[in-house]
């Protein structure tokens, strides 16, 4: 790996290759909602191999209005699962994928919706039912972002597979 190419990001390179080379074989599109990683996610999947093919899109909801309005997140918290849920599965309606993952969190470095920062909810629609999680990501919050956008599209890459 070049010297300039941060661990993460190559990983998280990776990780994206791998979801194309999995839609690719099962005939999948892929779509991303996202808040705290503020287009990275979306970024990562739209540089991959072959993306034009499998790669639908990505919705940066980055107010909680956008959230509320666009993609259905019900008044309240939005860094929770119900959020993400409905992130992930409004993306999925949206966009016209087979799948979709969505992340919001409090990236810090202060708290959101008495949350601390690190803490990100996860979740992936489509083919099946949803899954959604809760990860703490310590550090600070380049790091949070980093894990945030690795752990996402490992969930996503994880789904394709299955």
């Amino acid at each position: 790996m070049p010297d300039d190419v941060p661990e993460g990001s190559a990983r998280s390179s990776a990780t994206a290759e791998r979801i194309g080379e999995l839609a690719a074989d099962r005939d999948l599109t892929v779509a991303c909602a996202e808040s705290l990683t503020s287009g990275a996610l979306a970024a990562r999947l739209g540089a991959a191999p072959g993306s034009a093919g499998w790669f639908r899109g990505g919705i940066v909801a980055y107010s909680r209005a956008v959230k509320h309005s666009l993609l259905r997140v019900p008044e309240g918290p939005v860094v929770c699962e119900a959020a993400a849920r409905a992130m992930a599965e409004s993306t999925v309606e949206l966009l016209g994928a087979d799948l979709a993952v969505a992340v919001t969190g409090a990236g810090g470095p202060d708290s959101q919706d008495g949350q601390e920062p690190g803490t990100v909810w996860f979740a992936v629609a489509g083919r099946g039912p949803t899954h959604a999680e809760e990860k703490f990501f310590p550090g600070e919050p380049e790091d949070v972002l980093a894990e945030t956008v690795f752990h996402a599209l490992t969930l996503l890459a994880d789904r394709a597979a299955s």
